[in-house]
């Protein structure tokens, strides 16, 4: 009964996520690069000096909010304007209501959220004002400005990234709610550091996500008197999805990403796609899966298939601009691509081996017949003397060394006889005897 009157009470007024949304610089969390103490942003914004600018940033790290902050500081009328309702005709009359408002000498700062829904005939509209000064543009996108943002108007604008709020950004704010009077900070609520921690790494870096959780796991809590309860249970069960809760900077972060990566390396189809589904409704960041992917194509496999590589950049890329949930059967392909591929660590071992000589050999000059000499001085010191030039041989080939002295013979890159590395193993050995009959040929000439 009395959990049902907690639900009435709040249930007409605003989500938290409203009510705790910051009404200064003070109260935002994380952005330090961009609003800490003596930076530009923050300079800017404090003597009223802001010009057409886009925050680019992902959902829930104070975009929005930072343009309210805006509103409250200027001197100028403000508009918010939102480009998922908005189209060419509220365009032309908030624009002329600013040429007005500049007639009369007052400035107008026009916010645009999702400012990358708009066309290019809508961006458009946007330029004339923006260089007369009829208008300070603030829009805010979740999008690559470069390719979202017509380069004339972006060109006209300063760009601010906004980087997602970390794990210990959103505690101090979900701790602030259970306090602030704004919040939950009328009612005694029970709830343990390890549930706090448990949101804020579920949000993955969203502010509203975690105030929207919060206010779910505390209207679904148990009461008794006066006092509210959320348990490890009824959290996980106002977020549906136990696996959700996983700490993505944690133990069980790299435990899963080494169950995928070595699931894949022994070709284990079945327990790689389920590492990934595991990864992906854990809400980890496709990004980083697809990065691993591309490291993987390289590291187990190489040359053994060099498709891999570009598949996975490919799935990058289809990530980037799908986006979960379209992207995981994206990943899925990639994944099960490099699990079937053949395997190789040649490349691995190659870099490996030579970066020992490098680090220990730092010093070791450049042969002299594989130096440029674009100077008389140059020449004079025999810079690129003896160099052949392989296009001038019929096989494309050449007797010359390029490595230094000290290292002549070493041999770095071993390739396997896997897929098509065993090609070009071929390739390497015929290149090989060519040059030792070639330069046997040699000094028995000389």
């Amino acid at each position: 009964m009395e959990q049902q009157s907690l639900f009435d009470d709040r249930q007409t007024s605003s989500p938290l996520a409203s009510r705790m949304r910051p009404r200064n610089l003070e109260e935002m969390v994380g952005q330090q690069h961009l609003l800490g103490k003596g930076k530009i942003l923050r300079h800017l914004i404090e003597q009223d000096q802001i010009s057409s600018t886009i925050f680019w940033g992902p959902p829930g790290v104070g975009k929005t909010t930072l343009a309210r902050i805006i509103a409250e500081r200027t001197k100028s009328y403000f508009v918010d304007f939102s480009a998922v309702t908005s189209g060419i005709r509220e365009i032309r009359e908030v624009m002329k209501r600013a040429e007005d408002n500049r007639m009369m000498g007052e400035r107008t700062i026009l916010f645009v959220d999702e400012i990358h829904r708009f066309n290019k005939a809508q961006q458009d509209a946007f330029l004339p004002y923006v260089e007369k000064g009829s208008i300070i543009l603030i829009g805010a996108t979740t999008e690559n400005p470069s390719f979202e943002i017509n380069a004339a108007l972006l060109s006209r604008c300063k760009v601010f990234v906004l980087q997602a709020l970390t794990a210990d950004d959103l505690e101090a704010m979900l701790k602030r709610a259970l306090t602030d009077p704004r919040g939950f900070g009328h009612y005694q609520i029970q709830m343990g550091e390890d549930l706090i921690r448990m949101i804020a790494n579920f949000a993955n870096g969203d502010a509203r996500t975690a105030l929207n959780t919060l206010e779910m796991a505390v209207l679904n809590a148990s009461t008794q008197g006066d006092q509210i309860t959320v348990t490890r249970r009824q959290l996980e069960q106002c977020v549906s999805r136990r696996s959700l809760l996983y700490d993505k900077t944690g133990e069980e972060h790299y435990n899963l990403i080494s169950a995928l990566h070595k699931s894949m390396r022994n070709s284990d189809v079945q327990a790689a796609v389920y590492w990934l589904a595991r990864m992906l409704e854990a809400g980890e960041e496709p990004l980083y899966i697809a990065r691993r992917l591309i490291r993987f194509a390289s590291e187990d496999i190489g040359m053994a298939d060099s498709r891999a590589l570009e598949i996975t950049v490919a799935a990058y890329q289809a990530c980037h601009f799908n986006g979960m949930p379209e992207c995981n059967v994206n990943l899925t392909q990639a994944v099960v691509y490099l699990t079937l591929a053949p395997k190789s660590n040649a490349l691995y071992m190659a870099y490996e081996k030579a970066k020992k000589d490098a680090l220990e050999q730092l010093a070791e000059p450049v042969p002299l017949q594989i130096r440029n000499a674009p100077t008389a001085l140059m020449k004079e010191l025999h810079y690129g003397e003896g160099y052949q030039y392989a296009h001038d041989t019929e096989d494309k080939l050449t007797t010359m060394s390029c490595l230094p002295d000290s290292l002549e013979g070493k041999k770095y890159y071993v390739p396997t006889t896997q897929g098509s590395e065993a090609r070009v193993r071929a390739r390497m050995e015929q290149i090989e005897q060519w040059q030792r009959l070639h330069r046997k040929s040699e000094k028995k000439g000389q």
